[in-house]
């Protein structure tokens, strides 16, 4: 029998290296998944657009990065592995090789738990049982490849087809979160249109405030500048222009911008304003300039004012 070679700190270091870049990267590979099934079956009690493309686009940037660092770590050490077979025997390698089983058996043992937690609590749909299978296959690839792997006999050229394939399903999966995403490019004027919002929502506040305190709508909005309170005006992030206000008549008013695109959700976005009242007003927009109508309600938007002092 061949002896066993010891391993050394070069070889601890490249392989607590692979292993935790496959960590990394199948944790990566499921969550992107998970969100590109939010995204193509929406929950309506739970889904957000942006919430859904934030995750996709964290989940495909260290999916990239660590998945790079696992297949060139993996050749690195498959070179050694054909000049010294017998190092395939080492004890860190089958240590790590097995550490890696147990993670895959928790993680779809941890993720069919949840799922079905959610079942329980009516997350009956399609998306539901896409999550599951996307947990069972992933995982399965895992096992199988390190059971096969482990196999004195197992045949290194099929290993590689395989390790192929799912550098293929992998390479499919950040593809595909790219065309969900978008290029760069869309995505910033999407952070614009954001930001476009917010700045709506802080001068419409700042509008109710005016007419709480004076009993009437300010006639521009210059008039909302106070050097009391700090606030000024926002302008268009991108255009540097001013927004667009009207008067319409003593309740009723206009907010207008130009938007690069259309709201991705057609459900009201909630406020992200200060301003309770008007949290679940609808800031749903098309691309170029929208309009928003406001009417105050004097019952409801009426701050309370103390009483002049005589």
């Amino acid at each position: 029998m061949p002896s066993v070679p010891k391993s050394g700190p070069k070889d601890v270091f490249m392989h607590l290296m692979a292993f935790v870049a496959l960590y990394v990267s199948v944790v990566s590979l499921i969550a992107l998944l998970f969100q590109c099934i939010n995204f193509w079956y929406p929950d309506p009690l739970s889904f957000y657009y942006e919430s859904a493309l934030s995750g996709i686009r964290w989940s495909a940037s260290a999916l990239i990065v660590m998945y790079a660092v696992y297949v060139g770590v993996s050749w690195m050490i498959g070179k050694e592995l054909s000049a010294l077979p017998e190092k395939k025997n080492m004890k860190v390698r089958k240590w790590l090789t097995y550490l890696t089983l147990f993670a895959a058996a928790l993680t779809v043992i941890i993720d069919i738990i949840t799922l079905i937690y959610n079942y329980l609590g009516g997350d009956i749909t399609m998306s539901f049982f896409l999550k599951i299978l996307t947990v069972l296959f992933v995982a399965g690839l895992v096992f199988a490849y390190y059971i096969w792997d482990l196999q004195t006999t197992a045949d290194r050229k099929k290993l590689k087809i395989f390790a192929w394939v799912v550098s293929l399903l992998v390479l499919a999966a950040v593809v595909t979160g790219f065309v969900l995403v978008g290029s760069p490019a869309t995505q910033r004027a999407r952070r614009f249109d954001q930001q476009r919002v917010n700045d709506l929502q802080s001068i419409q506040g700042q509008v109710v405030n005016y007419w709480s305190d004076k009993g009437s709508l300010p006639r521009s909005l210059s008039d909302l500048n106070s050097s009391i309170s700090g606030f000024v005006t926002p302008p268009d992030p991108e255009t540097k222009g001013n927004y667009e206000y009207f008067v319409k008549s003593t309740l009723n008013f206009e907010l207008c911008a130009n938007f690069n695109q259309a709201s991705l959700n057609q459900a009201p976005v909630p406020s992200q304003a200060i301003y309770p009242n008007y949290a679940a007003e609808n800031w749903t927009h098309s691309a170029g300039r929208a309009c928003f109508d406001r009417t105050i309600d004097p019952e409801r938007d009426k701050i309370y004012q103390p009483a002049p002092v005589k």
